[in-house]
């Protein structure tokens, strides 16, 4: 054995070991992210609220609150368009803001539900994200196919629910909420083993890979924020 030869495998040795290094690294990243942005998304909606004056300021102005979707709306876009010109700092604060501004919204649910349920709902949520990401992470089978079928399903979703909301019909509302979870059960597993799938050859756990990590916490965290409304409307007891 050459020189060269004995020197292209110990790189070789050298590569698998960085990537087997970065592959927890990021994937700590991912779910870090996540359970950062669900706190800071619990304790935007509590605090709005219990805090009668953000309440009353926010559901008298229509237009404030178009403008903080839009806001949310532009955050997601740029964040998934423009994530490799974004330092990483601006990534973050990107998402905090996102996470921020939609716990602002989500303040709602505290007018409609009881403070039991939505506790309720959140427990029975993260159960069921954490057994279908686990599942996700764990199973051999290639749920590439599902991506297609779940993408078309949710297009439909919101079709039936633009729909609902001239048509106003409970069973239709109690009908979508039912497909809303499958829907997103099946994306949380999907969404996990494609971001697994995606680390597993991260020749590093640099900046740039983490942008992406970043990327895979936004993705999770939208399914688990879905997966609990959905679940609310059907659990969830009203006030």
């Amino acid at each position: 054995m050459d020189y060269e030869e004995m020197n292209y495998q110990s790189l070789s040795r050298g590569r698998e070991w960085d990537s087997s290094l970065a592959f927890p690294a990021l994937m700590r990243k991912v779910y870090g992210w996540m359970a950062m942005a669900l706190v800071i998304t619990a304790l935007a909606a509590y605090g709005v609220a219990t805090n009668q004056v953000a309440a009353n300021v926010l559901y008298s102005n229509p237009i404030l609150m178009w403008i903080i979707i839009g806001a949310e709306v532009l955050l997601v876009i740029s964040l998934s368009a423009g994530v490799n010109k974004l330092s990483l700092p601006v990534a973050t604060t990107m998402f905090v803001v996102y996470s921020l501004l939609n716990g602002v919204m989500l303040s709602s649910i505290f007018f409609i539900y009881s403070l039991g349920s939505i506790g309720t709902v959140f427990l029975i949520t993260a159960a069921t994200f954490g057994a279908m990401s686990l599942y996700g992470y764990l199973t051999q089978k290639d749920l590439t196919s599902w991506g297609k079928i779940l993408m078309m399903a949710l297009i439909g979703v919101i079709i039936a629910t633009i729909v609902n909301i001239f048509v106003a019909n409970s069973g239709l509302t109690l009908l979508v909420s039912y497909a809303g979870v499958l829907i997103f059960v099946g994306l949380t597993a999907y969404d996990t083993q494609r971001i697994k799938q995606m680390f597993l050859t991260a020749p590093d756990a640099g900046e740039h890979m983490q942008k992406y990590a970043l990327l895979g916490a936004l993705t999770l965290y939208l399914d688990f924020i879905n997966l609990f409304l959905y679940l609310l409307r059907i659990f969830g007891k009203r006030d």
